[in-house]
């Protein structure tokens, strides 16, 4: 979760570029918001724009609707979002492109599936690897990573092939010859 603490601020006028027009924000008393990127969020977000949000650019307009979809404080209107200032932006960005992990997982050719990922394939995914639905609410970037490393953890052991099952005979031949001291 991130915390954001927005300092109180006297009524301002100002211009807006996207409005094309002046616009008088009103006194701010402050607050504390708090913001989760995580399925939940992606979830609440796709319903309303029904595109995918990890492989879509973002417009303005749906980067500022995210940040409505990641708060988890009650009771705050979506105005709230006018008085985030660039370094409270900066902070949002960084935290949602944080790993928030350790784990790193050896990437194999061929594995990439140029899917489209979607909340509901997430889900899925969750589903199929019997990952609690808890988890729902974990930054998305470490879900995906669990996600990764369950599929490598599950995979069958890759096979010899013939090469290597002859070079691994050629060797136990050669130790068992040394151990019992023999030719043949």
């Amino acid at each position: 979760m991130l915390t954001i603490k927005i300092d109180p601020c006297e009524e301002k006028e100002y211009w807006d570029d996207r409005l094309k027009q002046f616009i008088t924000r009103e006194a701010f008393k402050g607050c504390t918001l708090n913001l989760e990127h995580s399925l939940i969020s992606i979830s609440k977000w796709e319903s309303k724009w029904h595109i995918p949000f990890l492989s879509s650019e973002k417009t303005e307009e749906q980067t500022i609707d995210y940040i409505k979809c990641m708060m988890i404080n009650p009771g705050y209107s979506d105005s709230i979002i006018d008085y985030l200032n660039v370094e409270h932006v900066q902070m949002i960005s960084d935290y949602i492109n944080n790993p928030m992990t350790a784990t790193s997982v050896i990437e194999k050719p061929g594995r990439k599936t140029g899917e489209i990922v979607t909340s509901e394939l997430i889900y899925y995914w969750m589903i199929a690897l019997q990952i609690p639905h808890e988890f729902e609410k974990w930054h998305l970037n470490r879900l995906l990573k669990l996600i990764e490393v369950c599929n490598v953890k599950n995979e069958p052991p890759k096979k010899m092939s013939a090469r290597e099952i002859m070079e691994r005979n050629q060797a136990l031949n050669k130790a068992r010859r040394a151990k019992y001291n023999t030719k043949g």
